[in-house]
């Protein structure tokens, strides 16, 4: 019979095991692309060998192996796989399989079994399907694969989440800090939703300039590079053939092979959206994605944060007064709560933890913008 830590580890162990066995056969399932669809197959067949494994030890312990239930987040990122493909939730999950690829290291009967290397090896396949950086895969298929999944803006769950939090919080803020120089001062509540309204349109479009600047300039910056990187390809082919080579052999592939692929590359006709995927790593079909759309989402996105503390000074009938303020603060802690736990699908930590966490920073920063504004209240009612 194994000790109540051993069996603790043995189950959540299996629970992650399972848990990953099954998103790898959802972004399979989901996966247009054959051979790609092929490799998520082989990973979910290697976390399923591994839950095995620690089904083994559990009963090996004593311990009756409980009925497969999958976790709240591995369940809401199949969900979002299946809705909006696997290049939606792919980040997330090689975020976490990086940060899981060594949690076998210090674990001897894992390590006895070749656990911890096949985990590595999982987390380095997802880096070079998801990105440049890492090796694992051949040139070739990271080629056709880096532009595909970084389309969809590297962490598209993440922007979404941070954006509505951004005008929930700063707009909270604002309001509070009107309500409470108008409790200590003759402002109507009229004069709330005209401030709150105002900090919505002022945030809203203050992010989405901010964010076209930067896709804009990040486009201008690609441009830019590609164009040098035609002046080489024309003026010194063979330096760039060399460079090619390296970074394939980087990636993994011998080399003999990595040259003989350089040499075909850069005698054909993709030779310069080769190099800038693998030198520089820029899609030169989407150069970071369109500034006008990126714009767009930002300004939504802040807006539906925003407009959350709002809502209820627009029914001054219903809500009068004090009962207003407190309705915007009820339903923006809500909201808080709400954007705390879907953090966690990026995180993998406690839904109650950081949607409590959310909830004191966002009561600390209403808080103190409310004394503040109640002091300033003071004063102008003197």
């Amino acid at each position: 019979m194994g000790s109540r830590d051993e069996l603790a580890r043995y189950q959540a162990n299996w629970q992650g095991e399972i848990d990953g066995a099954a998103l790898y056969r959802t972004l399979a399932d989901a996966e247009k692309q054959p051979q790609l669809a092929e490799v998520y197959r082989r990973l979910a067949e290697s976390e399923e060998k591994h839950a095995k494994a620690w089904e083994q030890k559990m009963l090996a312990a004593g311990m009756a192996v409980p009925p497969r239930r999958f976790s709240r987040r591995a369940r809401i990122l199949m969900w979002l796989a299946r809705r909006f493909g696997p290049a939606f939730v792919l980040p997330t999950i090689t975020t976490q399989e990086s940060t899981d690829s060594r949690k076998y290291d210090s674990q001897s009967d894992a390590r006895g079994e070749g656990m911890h290397a096949e985990e590595r090896s999982h987390a380095k396949v997802l880096q070079a399907i998801s990105g440049p950086a890492s090796g694992g895969m051949e040139g070739s298929a990271v080629a056709r694969l880096e532009g595909r999944h970084r389309a969809v803006g590297g962490n598209a769950l993440r922007a979404a989440v941070m954006g509505a939090n951004d005008g929930l919080v700063s707009n909270l803020s604002l309001v509070m800090g009107v309500a409470g120089a108008a409790a200590a001062a003759d402002f109507s509540q009229n004069t709330i939703l005209i401030t709150g309204l105002a900090g919505l349109l002022a945030g809203a479009f203050s992010m989405a300039m901010g964010e076209w600047l930067s896709v804009q300039s990040s486009r201008e910056l690609y441009e830019r590079q590609i164009a040098i990187e035609k002046e080489e390809l024309a003026g010194t082919p063979h330096e760039e053939e060399e460079e090619l080579a390296l970074i394939y052999q980087a990636k993994g592939l011998p080399e003999a092979q990595a040259r003989q692929m350089a040499s075909t590359i850069i005698s054909g006709s993709t030779a310069l959206d080769t190099l800038a995927r693998e030198e520089l790593g820029i899609d030169p079909e989407e150069l970071g994605g369109s500034a006008l759309e990126a714009a767009l989402t930002s300004f939504v996105l802040f807006a539906i944060g925003a407009i959350v503390p709002v809502i209820p000074f627009m029914f001054a009938g219903l809500l009068p007064g004090t009962s207003a303020v407190i309705a915007s603060l009820l339903l923006s802690s809500l909201a808080m709560f709400g954007i705390g736990a879907a953090i966690t699908l990026m995180t993998g930590r406690s839904a109650w933890f950081t949607g409590l966490r959310q909830l004191a920073f966002g009561w600390g920063a209403a808080g103190l913008t409310y004394l503040v504004g109640r002091l300033i209240g003071v004063s102008l009612g003197g």
